[in-house]
């Protein structure tokens, strides 16, 4: 479920950075998978935006690629605002620097950096 405020839910939005083959789609199944997606999670690389039910029906979780957006106009029509407002959304965004105004100011960032080949440094950063 979203993170709770006093007053009502809010939407949990966790942004992804780091350099290909960082770690980031591996966190992302790995994440769905904790809340119960039963789904197969593929990487949306050129579908954009995938949603898949969690066991809580009343929730889903959002894996967003962002790798091929090009610039912002090329977001228009998938959604995002509504996604990114929605109480009961969990959303994971992969290469969130490509939303330009659109990245939500509440959210958590999440950076992976390649050690070695088997080695990641990974440091969060809370945005409340």
């Amino acid at each position: 479920m979203g993170k709770r405020g006093k007053e009502k839910n809010q939407p949990l939005v966790i942004c992804l950075s780091g350099e290909l083959g960082s770690g980031k789609t591996t966190f992302v199944q790995g994440f769905a998978k904790g809340l119960g997606v039963t789904s197969r999670l593929l990487s949306p690389t050129f579908i954009i935006v995938r949603r898949y039910s969690v066991l809580d029906k009343k929730i889903f979780f959002y894996h967003v690629d962002l790798y091929r957006i090009k610039n912002t106009a090329d977001l228009d029509g998938l959604g995002l605002r509504e996604i990114f407002s929605d109480p009961f959304a969990i959303t994971c965004i992969e290469w969130p620097e490509q939303l330009g105004s659109l990245l939500p100011k509440t959210r958590t960032d999440i950076m992976f950096e390649v050690i070695g080949e088997e080695e990641r440094k990974i440091m969060v950063n809370l945005r409340p």
